[in-house]
């Protein structure tokens, strides 16, 4: 049944081995996750890498500070940004989503509009599972945005350097 209620996403900043942004989406009771290297961005036809990761439980949505050293994902993380976020009509997020694509309206702080997560082909020898974070051409489309020009939590006000 397609699921046209609007539902939690949230984008945190996470510097762990290395700095990148940890895309989740609340689908059917958990996070669904994917870690985007460059962030995501409101330019239309710049593609990023998204890699799909696990899922995590719904009480990380709100999760800001430090995961300690020798646990998974050790490092800093905020919350860059949060809202809802609706389905195409006529889709249902876990059916796109195992389908390998998916399409939705983000209403958030800092992202606007529609966008899909599309899944790709691992090049050679790769183990992860590479999806494209699309922006779609919409009115929410901003050429020049870059995610490093909003480094503060849209939770606590934070940047990632003063946790």
């Amino acid at each position: 049944m397609p699921n046209h209620q609007h539902n939690h996403f949230v984008v945190q900043m996470h510097q762990a081995s290395h700095l990148h942004y940890d895309f989740r989406l609340e689908v059917d009771g958990v996070l669904a996750s994917w870690a985007i290297p460059k962030g995501p961005t409101l330019a239309a036809g710049k593609p990023r890498l998204a890699v799909h990761v696990d899922n995590h439980p719904l009480s990380y949505r709100n999760f800001e500070g430090v995961i300690p050293t020798g646990h998974y994902g050790a490092g800093r993380v905020i919350i860059w940004d949060r809202g809802t976020y609706r389905a195409t009509p006529g889709e249902d997020p876990v059916t796109a989503i195992r389908r390998g694509k998916f399409t939705f309206d983000l209403h958030g702080k800092k992202l606007h509009g529609r966008f899909t997560l599309l899944k790709i082909h691992p090049r050679p020898n790769e183990s992860d599972e590479p999806w494209l974070l699309i922006k779609d051409r919409d009115g929410e489309v901003d050429p020049t945005f870059d995610p490093a020009n909003y480094p503060q939590s849209v939770k606590s006000g934070k940047r990632i350097d003063d946790l």
